[in-house]
């Protein structure tokens, strides 16, 4: 791995030293890696795969916070502070991680400035996704408004052909809900009505943007 993730530009040394303590692990799609509110008892880098952490209230209403890619530290903050996981941590597919234990992590940030850092950075920037996440839910004007910037988001990246953009976009709408605080229903019936609008579609795990500035017309409203 070598992208934007927390291995990045690490010495030779951190590198070797990072590989005696960890273990490799496997995990099938829809397993659980981390749970809420459990004590800390090691971090989970992700290999490879996507997962998807969420927070749970007690009324059992879920919202997930993001989506984790490949080089991503899962569960760093309570291992750091000592604190409980705050997050709940599911595979969305077949993931490959590696496993540390929290007293070997612990010794490893101490003993290597330039992981220690990184592992600052990371922790500064799942703040700012949290932050992000705050302002798209509290400060969107409409549900309609959020899932209109969440596919644009999402097909930042995507092929344009003809006019239209594709992209993959491997969730189901019980997912899409809880990323957006909403429900189920609501994404369904949104779908609905920007299907027959001619603005987007979901056909099987490929979003289609018919129309990017109407739905940014949405953003701005």
């Amino acid at each position: 791995m070598h992208s934007n993730n927390f291995f990045c530009d690490l010495s030779p040394e951190s590198i070797e030293a990072f590989n005696r303590i960890k273990h490799a692990a496997v995990f099938p799609e829809h397993a659980v890696v981390l749970v809420e509110g459990q004590s800390p008892w090691g971090v989970f880098i992700l290999c490879q795969g996507r997962v998807k952490l969420s927070t749970t209230s007690r009324e059992g209403k879920t919202l997930i916070v993001r989506i984790a890619d490949a080089g991503e530290v899962l569960g760093l903050h309570a291992v750091v502070t000592g604190g409980r996981y705050e997050l709940t941590v599911e595979t969305m597919q077949p993931c490959q991680l590696n496993f540390v234990g929290r007293d070997d992590m612990l010794r490893f940030l101490k003993g290597h400035a330039d992981a220690s850092l990184h592992a600052i950075q990371h922790l500064a920037r799942d703040c700012s996704d949290s932050h992000g996440v705050v302002r798209s839910i509290g400060l969107s004007h409409s549900v309609s408004e959020r899932f209109a910037r969440f596919l644009l988001e999402t097909a930042a990246d995507g092929e344009i052909s003809n006019g239209k953009v594709r992209v993959r976009l491997a969730m189901t709408h019980e997912e899409i809900s809880q990323l957006l605080g909403t429900s189920r229903e609501t994404i369904t019936r949104l779908l609905s009505e920007f299907r027959k609008n001619a603005m987007a579609e979901l056909k099987g795990t490929t979003l289609i943007i018919h129309n990017r500035p109407a739905l940014k017309n949405l953003v701005r409203a």
